[in-house]
């Protein structure tokens, strides 16, 4: 009779403990799910408002003075950073609507899980994608390039150019995030099994 009641206690026990850890786990993926909502938001905000306006002088003949010309910096004159911006507003849709489904999925059902990770890791290259074209065009404007006598413009629009920068690191620390989704799905998944 002892040893039957000490075998249901064990059981028990671990039954309570794998409750409480998949809750634990369940409250870190929606902690992390809306992370990557407010990351991807700002970071395609931040970028999308992204505007500065300035004069620059111009030198059309050497003899004559130089002509003070308005020129405009814009996130959507370049097209890696169109795609940036596109890039988190679709991740930014999807941690929306996985932190929904993760909330609705109290039962744990395993077939919306997938499909989540699934798209998680659509949005982890998604988002590295987006990140390193406009990381490209980033260090283009603060370094220029003398090979096709692109010159460097961050000089000139600072404020832009530092505003792009706060963006893609906060859209790079929102792929990290994503990242570490899809590597607590596998390991809590490699931990059932």
């Amino acid at each position: 009779m002892e040893s039957q009641y000490k075998g249901s206690y064990s059981n028990g026990g671990v039954e309570s403990g794998g409750v409480a850890n998949r809750r634990k786990m369940r409250g870190c993926d929606v902690v992390l799910r809306f992370l990557a909502l407010a990351l991807t938001l700002t970071a395609a905000v931040v970028l999308g408002v992204d505007k500065q306006n300035t004069t620059v002088a111009v030198t059309l003949v050497p003899t004559l003075p130089p002509v003070n010309v308005p020129v405009t910096a814009k996130w959507h004159h370049l097209s890696a950073f169109v795609f940036f911006v596109v890039a988190n507003a679709i991740a930014c849709a999807h941690a929306a609507i996985s932190l929904a489904l993760t909330l609705a999925n109290r039962s744990g059902k395993k077939g919306i899980t997938m499909i989540v990770v699934l798209f998680d890791l659509v949005m982890v290259a998604l988002l590295f994608s987006g990140v390193g074209a406009a990381a490209s065009i980033g260090v283009m404007g603060f370094e220029g390039n003398s090979h096709v006598q692109w010159k460097k413009v961050c000089n000139v629009f600072g404020k832009f150019c530092h505003q792009a920068a706060a963006a893609i690191g906060l859209s790079g620390v929102a792929a990290l995030v994503f990242f570490l989704l899809v590597a607590l799905a596998t390991w809590n998944l490699h931990k059932k099994h």
